[in-house]
């Protein structure tokens, strides 16, 4: 019960620290002439991705458990479309017709990429080593690389969502300037590090108290209680009708966390990442595929109906995993 207790003391400072962490966003959107796309899908998701990289990180080189890391990047990266398209649901009378930055629709595109890679390395089609290194951290890198330039050059801020974004943050900066905003930033960000570490030791020690798998453990306790920061951005920009950091900060968290598989396969030399042995993890990545497609349509469209439909595949994708064996 103990850790139960612990583990969701922890996951509600992760909701504070992000919610926190996705108001400084917004008042640098609001207070600077970077995109959008760039300020959600490369700052914003770096930072609400560190609890993916550092949990990732310490299942596999201090836990030696491998599982636990890609079921958490998954598990994480299907969880974040789900509750993307579930927030949307709760928006959707504002949401349904919003303009998004295409930007974000070719980040979704080099995620899919990804998708299709990692199943070819599952069938040992794109399945072999360049030295110490997997081929797939290759071509994740090289996709990663190519997408956040993507980001980088977003599009311009659609005038509704920049006027809501000004408006939001007009009543919640105070006069912060743009280097104390930053700086209360970063302390937000080192504070996400330290409680995503106490997260693995807890999921760890909750999968072997309640024998759960270390795949599910990581897709469940792992992979939802990291995606918390994604969550609770999502929710807050909706709030503030900053649509397009808040899809550009889920695209360009799920592409950053690839990227996280990528950091630990160089780092934990001998043990194997790319792990499908449990068939949960075959699961995310069947579903994911499915969810990283259907965003491409929901981004692009401007058709309350089409939107509609694809939030709710989306959704029904995750759902599916549940509930699949």
């Amino acid at each position: 019960m103990l850790l139960i207790v612990g583990y969701l003391a922890v996951a509600a400072l992760v909701v504070a620290l992000s919610v926190k962490a996705s108001e400084y966003i917004d008042m640098l959107d609001s207070r600077t002439r970077l995109s959008g796309a760039f300020l959600g899908g490369v700052l914003l998701s770096a930072v609400t991705s560190l609890p993916e990289l550092f949990t990732s990180v310490s299942a596999t080189l201090l836990l030696d458990e491998p599982s636990l890391c890609i079921g958490n990047i998954l598990g994480s990266d299907l969880f974040n479309l789900a509750a993307f398209a579930a927030v949307g649901f709760l928006f959707v009378r504002h949401f349904s017709r919003a303009k998004l930055a295409s930007s974000n629709a070719l980040v979704a595109l080099f995620v899919v990429a990804i998708y299709v890679a990692m199943i070819l390395n599952w069938f040992n089609i794109l399945n072999f080593e360049l030295a110490t290194v997997n081929i797939l951290t290759i071509v994740i890198i090289v996709l990663y690389c190519v997408g956040v330039r993507y980001l980088a050059v977003g599009d311009s801020k659609p005038s509704d969502a920049g006027d809501a974004a000004s408006e939001g943050s007009q009543s919640a900066d105070d006069g912060l300037s743009v280097r104390t905003i930053v700086v209360r930033f970063v302390l937000v960000a080192i504070g996400i590090v330290a409680m995503s570490v106490v997260m693995t030791y807890l999921t760890d020690a909750l999968a072997a108290e309640y024998n759960i798998g270390k795949g599910l453990a990581g897709a469940l306790f792992l992979g939802v209680a990291t995606s918390l920061p994604e969550l609770s951005s999502t929710v807050a920009l909706f709030r503030m009708r900053n649509y397009d950091v808040a899809t550009g900060n889920i695209v360009g968290s799920n592409l950053f966390n690839f990227m996280i598989l990528c950091v630990v396969d160089v780092v934990s030399v001998g043990s194997r990442v790319y792990d499908y042995s449990d068939p949960k993890i075959e699961n995310l990545l069947v579903y994911g595929l499915l969810s990283a497609i259907v965003m491409l349509p929901l981004i692009r469209t401007q058709n309350r109906f089409v939107r509609w439909a694809c939030m709710a595949v989306v959704v029904g994708c995750y759902f599916a995993f549940l509930l699949v064996e």
